[in-house]
Order: structure tokens, then sequence, then C-alpha cells
């Protein structure tokens, strides 16, 4: 479970860094993941998940964090 959203399975992409003599260098763009609790909004279960979730899931109201 590596940088990788339990709810939208957002993952690192691949993206090129382009310098002003426009030459181009991989580069790695990872997504706003944190580790929680949390439960899925709109199930019938009210199940406590433990996992990463990304940061536009959590504000999107997909997830609801668990205090």
């Amino acid at each position: 479970m590596a940088r990788i959203c339990a709810v939208c399975s957002k993952r690192p992409q691949v993206a090129n860094n382009v310098s002003n003599a426009n030459n181009r260098v991989k580069k790695w763009v990872y997504p706003n993941v944190h580790t929680m609790r949390f439960t899925i909004t709109g199930s019938k279960k009210n199940e406590v998940h433990r996992g990463k979730v990304c940061t536009k899931c959590v504000k999107a109201g997909k997830v609801q964090k668990v205090i």
C-alpha cells in the first residue's frame, strides 16, 4: 500500500521536468495521500477502515474521517 489512494486509486504519475533549453528529464509526481481511519459515506454499514486516502476524496466528502 504505497502512495495509492484507497478510495479512488490515485497513484504516482510520470511527468517531464522541462528546462529553459527545452531539455526534458523524467520526474515523479506523487498524490497528496494521508494515512487515516475513515468510513465510506453512503454505505449502509458503518465499517471503519484504515488506509491511505487522498485529500481530494476527503474534501469531496467521499470518506468521513474517524477520530
